[in-house]
């Protein structure tokens, strides 16, 4: 991969997703051009960056190829997907076509236009519930839910990638990314988004279980970073598996009394995992990264956003 001061080519997959928006907005910003392939299914036009190109297309789509050979990108960002936990129980199949076989899509055809590297999101939740914390890269998996499995399928196709077509692939395994411009009315929204919307409302916070599950939250703009260095390193050869996260976990009902506001308590959820906590010395160590924003910033940050945009 060429050193990064080189502009260059990218398409991003879910560019119009919460993550996906923050890193298209920052590839530009560095100057590079930016193609956003994007369904709006759980993304907004709104997010869509006005100096990026916009696809409104499924990744399973055979029109893919298309953006491919018009677009001939250097490197590809691959976010889409349906990315909650509960979704994926309900609807095992459709989340199936849409995280296994929209991922493989992607990956066939960037093999095929030659491009030079593929980084993928993955999840947490492939670890599923483990004996020992922090948990690292080499531990096996235990995927608790069709999400994390089809996340954990979607690993394995990244590592064949570079024997079997020659694309090198990074799947970053991405722990409870937070930040502005979360968005807190959609479904899909993750529990820091959820609990501001709640409290806007007089709404008590759903709790599943005692609330003392941990979670590793990790401030968008530092996932972001992590997820462009995944693409210029230099030591990076393809099939690498490299955590995303903060530097301590948190529970939920710490969450929740740092956002401030009335709780009540559930029956625990189906596919859940109860204790994350990351070792991130593999993304150091490759990528020359670590989580620089504290949670109680990164808290007060989304926070104040949140408090603006929702007035």
């Amino acid at each position: 991969m060429a050193p990064q001061a080189k502009k260059q080519k990218f398409i991003v997959t879910g560019g119009a997703g919460f993550i996906g928006h923050h890193l298209v907005a920052r590839l530009v910003e560095d100057g590079h051009s930016v193609t956003v392939i994007d369904n709006l299914s759980t993304g907004t036009k709104k997010n869509i960056h006005p100096k990026a190109d916009f696809y409104k297309m499924d990744i399973q789509s055979p029109r893919v190829e298309e953006v491919f050979k018009k677009v001939k990108p250097d490197g590809v960002f691959h976010l889409a997907a349906i990315v909650r936990v509960p979704v994926s129980v309900m609807d095992p199949v459709g989340t199936t076509q849409a995280n296994v076989v929209g991922t493989v899509n992607i990956l066939r055809t960037a093999a095929q236009y030659r491009v030079k590297r593929a980084v993928c999101a993955s999840s947490s939740s492939v670890y599923g519930n483990q004996k020992t914390l922090p948990l690292h890269e080499d531990m096996t998996p235990n995927p608790r839910s069709p999400y994390a499995m089809q996340k954990l399928a979607g690993e394995h196709f990244a590592r064949m990638a570079k024997d079997l077509y020659n694309l090198p692939v990074v799947s970053m395994r991405f722990f409870n990314v937070y930040g502005p411009g979360i968005d807190p009315t959609s479904e899909y929204s993750l529990v820091i988004g959820k609990f501001l919307m709640m409290k806007k409302r007089n709404e008590a916070f759903p709790i599943f279980g005692d609330g003392e599950q941990t979670r590793a939250f990790c401030y968008v703009d530092d996932v972001v970073e992590a997820t462009i260095k995944a693409m210029f390193a230099k030591g990076i050869e393809g099939g690498e598996v490299i955590n995303v996260a903060g530097s301590d976990a948190h529970s939920i009902n710490t969450v929740a009394d740092m956002i401030g506001g009335k709780k009540k308590y559930l029956k625990p959820r189906a596919g859940d995992v109860l204790h994350t906590k990351a070792d991130t010395v593999l993304a150091k160590k490759l990528l020359g990264w670590q989580p620089k924003v504290p949670f109680a910033e990164g808290i007060a940050r989304t926070k104040a956003w949140f408090e603006e945009e929702y007035s």
